[in-house]
């Protein structure tokens, strides 16, 4: 079959996949990838899909939830594979050194598909291989995605097929993803009953967005649709009347919703967002503190020090340094 087919069409031909699994990756995201192919092949009774993981040094992956993911070797492991898959999670500018990104420059060619889940499409860009794509990346990356990789079509969708490329935003939208794969190839029936298998009752498009909104099983949707408001700007905080009018109701009513739902007024509620975006930005990212003061919606930095002292016991820089507080 030539190079240039699409993996993403109808074949009785196995597919030959390579997992490329960076260390703190979740294994939530890894079994995304690979039990949905096992399941496929189960139900269709042959070996529609073949897998093997590799991993940076060769050797076992550790993995957030602190075991150890067996791995058949190295990046020259992938050799021979159609397919490579990159799942990454915590630290992935760390664990993806320049012989990691070197090494996946040097094969790209060598692979009719190449896909990354969660961070993994950040270990794609930094070694230029999404250049001229649209791809995604978890939710809580895709302003920084955008803003490192201008050359690069970022959307915020669940998942994203570019041609040769296809990148997923985390764990369950990875199970989209390798759905719609199976799918693709051995139709919509063994599709569904793979879902059925695991009880998943939802497929999602891929073009659908990443959060659709922050409480979906909420009792009155205009909670849901105003917290998600909310998360959109985080940066210059809306008037919580502005809110209140965008889902038709008053202040008042808007008020209700959220002590109702939730146990604390809108004003409460929005300043949580906001510092819950800053510690995962604290935590995940070397932006300046000043910078995340004021990505989240605060006028200085220390204004932003005394409400993340309030809410979380301790300082910003102590969060981040992991140095006493003066």
């Amino acid at each position: 079959m030539a190079i240039s087919e699409s993996i993403f069409a109808p074949t009785p031909q196995p597919l030959d996949i390579a997992v490329l699994v960076l260390p703190r990756a979740s294994i939530l995201e890894v079994a995304s990838v690979l039990d949905p192919l096992r399941a496929a092949n189960r139900h269709l009774g042959r070996a529609g899909f073949r897998w093997r993981v590799v991993s940076p040094e060769g050797g076992p992956v550790p993995l957030t939830c602190g075991i150890e993911l067996p791995s058949s070797g190295g990046l020259a492991a992938a050799e021979g594979a159609e397919v490579l898959i990159a799942v990454a999670g915590y630290s992935q500018a760390e664990v993806a050194t320049r012989a990691l990104l070197a090494g996946l420059r040097r094969m790209a060619g060598r692979f009719r598909a190449i896909g990354g889940v969660d961070a993994g499409p950040w270990v794609l860009a930094r070694a230029g291989l999404l250049d001229g794509h649209r791809a995604t990346v978890h939710w809580e990356d895709l302003e920084d995605f955008a803003a490192a990789f201008p050359a690069i079509d970022v959307v915020p969708d669940r998942f994203v097929i570019s041609r040769n490329r296809f990148t997923a935003g985390g764990a369950v939208p990875a199970a989209d993803l390798m759905l719609h794969l199976i799918g693709s190839r051995c139709g919509a029936g063994v599709a569904g009953r793979v879902a059925d298998s695991f009880l998943y009752e939802t497929r999602a498009d891929g073009a659908r967005p990443q959060r659709p909104g922050l409480l979906p099983g909420a009792r009155d949707p205009r909670l849901s649709a105003a917290l998600t408001l909310m998360s959109q700007h985080l940066d210059e905080p809306l008037d919580l009347a502005l809110v209140a009018g965008a889902q038709g109701i008053g202040l008042r009513r808007l008020e209700q919703l959220f002590r109702e739902g939730l146990g604390q007024g809108p004003g409460a509620a929005y300043l949580e967002l906001r510092l819950q975006a800053a510690r995962r930005m604290m935590a995940d990212t070397a932006h300046p503190i000043q910078e995340i003061a004021l990505r989240c919606g605060f006028a200085d930095r220390s204004s932003f020090s005394r409400a993340f002292r309030r809410r979380f016991g301790l300082a910003p820089r102590v969060l981040r340094g992991g140095k006493a507080a003066g």
